[in-house]
């Protein structure tokens, strides 16, 4: 026998042996393993409910010291300017396309112009491009195209504030890149 086919013959002998001796303790395990599933399932927990955050409206100051004491009280809901505000969207109008979706899944891939008008090119969750220009409306909500430039989108959006109002947002779309 030469030493090539020895070296085999002690390699596949070695492998057999080993393999052997590893399916001598398995008896245990399968009895841990059927005990395991014998067990009657238990009740899975309710999830807990959460309780609704609470939003506050921080006091805008342009001069404030970061370092003097302030009020953080919850401000007086003026119910004579939520009223008188007139801020509210047109519901009478037919929705537009894209403003079924939110405005952070749109994408402002490119523009156009055309007889001395500016269009942005906006593409939406789904791939498609839709031609947009000043007036039309994007989100969900309520923002009106302001203006186009080459880089953004100026949106004035409509949102609902915590006295049963709104209030105007300005929001932008930048150029994706």
């Amino acid at each position: 026998m030469s030493s090539a086919r020895l070296g085999r013959w002690l390699t596949g002998a070695t492998c057999a042996l080993l393999l052997g001796g590893c399916a001598e303790g398995m008896g245990d395990l399968q009895r841990y393993i059927e005990q395991v599933r014998a067990r009657p399932g238990g009740e899975i927990e309710p999830i807990p409910e959460m309780e609704p955050f609470e939003t506050y409206a921080y006091p805008e100051t342009l001069d404030a010291n970061p370092f003097s004491v302030q009020s953080f009280a919850e401000p007086e809901p003026d119910d004579e300017a939520v009223a008188d505000s007139g801020l509210q969207p047109d519901r009478s109008r037919p929705r537009e396309v894209l403003e079924q979706f939110e405005l952070d899944s749109l994408a402002y891939v490119g523009t156009l112009q055309r007889e001395g008008e500016r269009y942005a090119l906006v593409q939406d969750p789904d791939g498609t491009i839709h031609r947009v220009q000043d007036g039309n409306y994007l989100g969900r909500n309520y923002g009106e195209i302001q203006r186009i430039t080459p880089n953004s989108i100026e949106l004035r959006e409509l949102v609902p504030n915590q006295q049963g109002g709104w209030i105007e947002r300005e929001a932008s779309l930048a150029l994706s890149e």
